[in-house]
């Protein structure tokens, strides 16, 4: 990258920083700024950050060992997130932004609802993990599933304590949502069903684990026990649910507010779908009020169909390509005992970047 692209890129920031957003409900995101160095065990620690809700700060101050497990899920949040849309237009990296956001988070856009219902299942999904690894005083292994164990298994092991992780997770996450102040009904309607999907799809991620005993690794016995699938499949499935999620509008039905799909007022809003209020641009130019970095300089990928492609990342405006020498290490082998060599190798690589 040259000193021109760099500097248009710190330009671009710095005038996209002025049209920052608050936004509470997934302002704890941005525990991870000052969050990891703190120990977490007095209470005043719960004033770090400003964007928390009056009902947050109560539930870190009463319990003051979740938050280890909580910004923690804001950085896998994060990165799981930025993984997810590292082959897309929009490609997540405004969520580095938080506690304050622009337009493409703290509206309510199909990628906020993406945002919300991820950051949702992960918090849920460290505090029942971390139950499960024996870091948190105040819960422990799952109990045994109520289903009857078949002929070849029996239940045992320590599986992830989901109810727990649930329980606390959704009080924690849904708190801003239920406050007035957090922004308009619609707005936080949306947000509160976006967080119920996101818990779904941790529910949904709960599958049978097991371990095989016997002599010579006959698995004559197995003890088997419920387990969550790692963020990384949470996160995939919620991305399919961000491709078809549905644009919705408040309507008044009976005695309550409630979203309905803008196309087809006659039917509910499903349970497992997203939903958005606000319709996203193409990202494909640079536009601070919307929330936008554009695609210029991003890599795209020449020979791909999909959304990588050059012509779908680049907007069809083209690309530039250029060469990158790398120097990897090669032709290892291992001496005994105990060590390897390896050569020094050069591989010259060719990249391309949007105009």
């Amino acid at each position: 990258m040259n000193k021109m692209t760099a500097y248009g890129n710190f330009l671009l920031f710095f005038v996209m920083s002025l049209s920052v957003i608050s936004c509470k409900g997934i302002s704890w995101l941005g525990l991870t700024v000052n969050g990891s160095s703190v120990g977490w065990n007095q209470t005043h620690h719960c004033k770090l950050l400003d964007g928390l809700v009056s009902d947050q700060h109560q539930l870190c101050k009463r319990n003051l060992e979740l938050m280890h497990s909580i910004v923690h899920a804001a950085k896998l949040t994060k990165s799981a997130c930025q993984s997810s849309f590292s082959d897309m237009r929009w490609n997540c990296s405004t969520i580095e932004s938080a506690p304050h956001f622009t337009p493409d988070l703290a509206k309510g856009t199909r990628e906020a609802a993406f945002v919300f219902s991820l950051a949702a299942a992960v918090v849920s999904h460290a505090i029942a993990r971390a139950c499960a690894s024996g870091e948190l005083p105040s819960c422990s292994c799952a109990p045994a599933p109520s289903e009857q164990a078949a002929p070849d298994f029996r239940w045992g092991g320590c599986g992830d304590n989901v109810r727990y992780g649930l329980q606390m997770g959704s009080a924690f996450s849904d708190a801003p949502m239920r406050n007035r102040r957090s922004g308009p009904q619609a707005f936080r309607l949306m947000q509160l069903h976006n967080n119920a999907v996101g818990r779904q799809a941790l529910m949904d991620a709960l599958e049978m684990k097991c371990k095989c005993h016997g002599v010579s690794g006959s698995c004559s016995v197995k003890t088997c026990w419920k387990g969550l699938q790692d963020i990384k499949s949470i996160s995939a499935d919620l991305k399919s649910k961000y491709l078809s999620a549905t644009k919705v509008i408040p309507r008044q039905i009976g005695t309550r507010r409630q979203l309905v799909p803008r196309e087809m007022e006659v039917r509910p809003v499903g349970e497992t779908e997203l939903v958005y209020l606000v319709s996203s641009p193409d990202y494909c130019s640079q536009n601070a009020k919307q929330g936008s970095f554009g695609t210029t300089d991003r890599q795209c990928n020449k020979t791909a169909t999909g959304s990588e492609s050059c012509g779908l990342m680049c907007c069809g405006r083209g690309y530039n390509a250029y060469t990158e020498v790398l120097v990897e290490r090669c032709q290892c082998k291992y001496h005994w005992c105990c060590y390897v060599s390896c050569k020094t190798c050069h591989r010259t690589v060719e990249r391309y970047v949007c105009k």
